[in-house]
């Protein structure tokens, strides 16, 4: 990894408790740049939900001196963010070649995409769904025993945000898991027979690329608007719903930056006509982020509870209880709104509001002591653990098909 971070930047986790610490922390990153880990931007923090801010290095000496005088509780979570980014990766034999526990770079993901379908011809097909902004292929494996006619399918995407590495790696955990125990393990047979899943490893191509060669905590996507030297939106705040209300940002500077208009990020509108035209056929969309080990459901774009509100909470509830059961893992489950914070603009409530019915986000590990840095030594456990709610989700959505 190049030097990405000046000497000692560092995240500080704040905890406030009255009105006075969540309009502290709004003036803080008004008068300040702070990047905002959790929640996603300044407007989204409320007392009583840790706060983890990304604070450069020039800064610290003096957000130390503010939080002190403010009375608000605070920890640092990470002290020197250039050693964790260069902690993340466990070793620094990174060969070219493709591994299923480390971060791959996108030319490596992009070889290994192409080899894994030639190498598994009667379970996996690829296709492109479309280019993104930058040109790059937006490669999306279908993985399934093919059979003669169409069959019901789960959407799967990772890597929305670029940041959020964890997330491109359970992908492609997933699609080595089903092509290696097709035959053997009797859930991935019988679902693969029966269904297809739809696997986009990387979703926001251009911002993972950026992640690596640029900016490690870069989010997202990298078009260019006249009239605005900031690049990129937010493609979790450009989808059709609710789109640019709560929790978005009509700032082209913000992180969560909803985006010239509806679908206006080339990438989201690539995935949504996929799953248009894909509309009669698909029972499920999962979405995987991180961080906060959460398994969400809609909605996030308003307060009010989904038609299937009860059934997708047990669904997620049941999903989670065997995602912890290997590793202990804690997952809380529930609607975005209220669960974690309102967020307009995101593709599982766009997805849910065009009839696709089982629509999750999962936000992988951690909690926030690694946030967006998990160690690679987490990918195999973290992805074991995921693999294990993805395939109860799978089936249970298997045995309910509507």
């Amino acid at each position: 990894m190049s030097l990405m971070f000046s000497f000692r930047d560092k995240v500080f986790r704040l905890k406030p408790v009255i009105d006075s610490h969540v309009s502290f922390i709004k003036e803080l990153a008004s008068s300040l740049k702070v990047d905002f880990w959790s929640p996603d931007s300044a407007e989204l923090v409320t007392i009583d939900i840790d706060v983890d801010i990304h604070v450069p290095a020039s800064h610290s000496d003096m957000v130390f001196i503010m939080l002190d005088q403010s009375g608000i509780n605070y920890e640092v979570l990470i002290d020197d963010l250039q050693a964790a980014v260069d902690g993340q990766l466990d070793s620094s034999t990174h060969t070219r070649s493709h591994d299923y526990t480390k971060y791959n770079n996108w030319n490596t993901i992009q070889d290994w995409v192409i080899s894994i379908t030639s190498a598994n011809p009667t379970l996996i097909s690829r296709t492109t769904i479309g280019n993104t902004y930058e040109g790059r292929p937006m490669h999306l494996l279908k993985i399934g025993k093919s059979s003669g006619s169409t069959k019901p399918a789960i959407f799967m995407d990772c890597g929305i945000h670029a940041r959020e590495w964890i997330s491109h790696a359970f992908c492609q955990w997933f699609i080595k898991e089903a092509v290696s125990t097709y035959g053997s393990d009797p859930k991935i047979t019988s679902l693969l027979d029966q269904m297809d899943v739809f696997v986009l490893p990387v979703f926001n191509v251009d911002g993972y690329v950026y992640s690596w060669t640029n900016n490690r905590m870069w989010r997202k996507t990298r078009s260019k608007k006249s009239g605005s030297s900031c690049v990129g939106a937010d493609p979790n705040r450009n989808f059709d719903a609710g789109w640019c209300t709560l929790g978005a940002s009509n700032s082209p500077c913000s992180d969560t930056y909803c985006g010239a208009s509806v679908e206006s990020e080339i990438e989201v509108k690539n995935v949504a006509n996929f799953i248009r035209q894909n509309r009669s056929i698909i029972k499920a969309y999962l979405t995987i982020h991180s961080y906060s080990q959460l398994l969400l459901f809609p909605y996030s774009y308003k307060y009010g509870l989904a038609a299937d509100h009860s059934e997708l909470l047990s669904v997620a509830e049941a999903a989670s209880q065997v995602l912890g059961s290997l590793y202990g893992t804690k997952y809380t489950s529930g609607p975005g709104a209220t669960t974690i914070y309102p967020a307009s603009g995101g593709s599982d409530d766009w997805a849910y509001d065009l009839g696709v019915k089982y629509a999750y986000t999962f936000e992988l590990r951690d909690t926030g002591y690694y946030g967006f840095l998990l160690p690679e030594s987490q990918i195999k456990p973290t992805c074991e653990e995921t693999m294990l709610a993805v395939k109860y989700i799978a089936a249970y959505v298997q045995k309910n098909l509507y």
